[in-house]
């Protein structure tokens, strides 16, 4: 792993760790770790053994990975943030911690705290991380016995750091398996090694392949890893079998297969707990506007790319297909907003901690379809403007009809979405907006 890039300087201050961790070695300075911390204590009820407890997310100051940590920070954990900033900025960690301390000031609550690692996951700089994270502990066996052991403080992992661009991965599919899926395996070692076995995974709808023009919702069982009893609402039994259909992409391969080795290593451990959350399609954004979809690269997305044309940076948006077997010829996305995404992350985390065993994928969809000239008309009803459209054909690795079902999620895990299309393009516009009062068109150009 020594071949990736190591952990990067931040540009700040130097690393300032909490009187309640333990000393870094000189590999972690060496690495230039930055810690951040909210000036505020934390909350008794995350506290073990006199030191607070954490939940990891890597890749937590990308577009979904921010809207969670806040949600994780509003909801009162501890949270430490692994991002390399490849696809991210660090002024993202300003925000949420702004949006933190203000909703904390008005529930009358302690801030918890939250701890930024500038580094690349997959660096050997992952392992120092960890091991500052685990204390020296007392337990006494079954014959009274004490014994010296490790245990981290780490409580779970959230996964998003993936490569995620269907199209970019066409032209780079060794990046994509590389990062996405060696990454993951050398990941879920290190987390052995230090017994952190609670793991949230960022997984995709596009696992679904072309399933997804089953012209139906798409169920969790059309995409097994084992084979499995179904009972089906008419009551038949049946046993699911492992199968790919369709997989059009690297972005769906690595996706399916890290989903695959997941399910895998729960079924040889018994002390694992994974959730894969199979996202459809999130937009939107917090409505404050201080946190929205902002990345370093080209965007892909559709609603980004809205964006982009409303700020004068694109002439135009290109529909790609105008001839699916849909009502109006545009491919049917589910658009879940991403506060439900994050929300659903929280959701998983709790159940998975409570009552979860081995494997278990959900999907976090809205349940219901929008096609693309729908998706323009809400942007452009929030913005009050139009947006030219050049009709393009089809790109390589689209599927016409990608829809979720959301009965586990509501069954199991007790998760619902509660924001509609116009809302995510309302507060999808209000961040733009801000941008453009601070910033200007031009410099919006530069940073989306």
């Amino acid at each position: 792993m020594d071949n990736y890039e190591d952990s990067l300087p931040s540009s700040s201050s130097p690393a300032s760790w909490s009187p309640s961790s333990p000393p870094t070695t000189p590999e972690i300075s060496d690495d230039g770790f930055e810690i951040e911390r909210l000036p505020s204590p934390f909350e008794s009820r995350h506290v073990s053994n006199g030191s607070p407890t954490f939940v990891l997310v890597i890749g937590g100051l990308g577009y979904i990975g921010s809207h969670t940590v806040l949600e994780l920070l509003r909801g009162g954990q501890n949270v430490i943030i692994v991002d390399n900033l490849s696809n991210s900025y660090e002024s993202v960690l300003d925000n949420i911690k702004l949006l933190a301390a203000n909703h904390c000031k008005a529930e009358g609550i302690p801030v918890p705290l939250i701890h930024f690692h500038r580094l690349d996951y997959r660096s050997r700089s992952m392992r120092f991380l960890l091991e500052s994270y685990t204390d020296l502990v007392m337990t006494i066996d079954a014959g009274g016995q004490q014994n010296m052991t490790y245990r981290s403080r780490i409580e779970s992992v959230i996964h998003f750091a993936a490569y995620k661009s269907v199209v970019d991965s066409l032209k780079h599919p060794l990046q994509y398996y590389q990062n996405n899926v060696c990454g993951l395996v050398s990941l879920l070692q290190q987390l052995d090694k230090y017994g952190i076995h609670n793991f949230i995974f960022s997984s995709s709808a596009t696992v679904y392949g072309t399933k997804s023009n089953s012209g139906r919702p798409l169920q969790e069982e059309d995409v097994v890893h084992h084979a499995e009893e179904h009972v089906d609402s008419a009551g038949t039994s049946s046993v699911l079998q492992p199968s790919a259909v369709g997989l059009s992409c690297p972005y769906a391969r690595t996706k399916y297969f890290s989903e695959a080795i997941l399910a895998d290593v729960a079924a040889a451990n018994a002390a694992w707990r994974i959730v894969a959350l199979r996202y459809f399609n999130p937009v939107g954004c917090d409505p404050s506007g201080l946190l929205g979809e902002n990345p370093r690269g080209e965007a892909t997305n559709l609603y980004p790319v809205l964006t982009q044309v409303l700020a004068g940076v694109r002439k135009s948006l290109d529909v790609f297909g105008t001839d699916w077997a849909t009502p109006d010829g545009t491919a049917i996305r589910d658009f879940i907003h991403v506060l439900d995404v994050a929300r659903g992350h929280m959701a998983a985390m709790a159940w998975n901690a409570a009552c979860g065993d081995g494997f278990r994928a959900f999907n976090l969809g809205s349940g219901s379809g929008t096609s693309v000239l729908e998706a323009v008309r809400s942007l452009e009803a929030a913005a009050g403007r139009s947006i030219p459209l050049t009709w393009s054909g089809r790109r390589p690795g689209d599927v016409g009809v990608c829809v979720a079902s959301t009965e586990r999620a509501q069954n199991e895990l007790g998760w619902s979405p509660r924001e509609s299309v116009a809302q995510c393009a309302a507060d999808l516009w209000n961040f733009v907006k801000r941008r453009m009062a601070r910033d200007g068109a031009s410099e919006f150009a530069l940073q989306v």
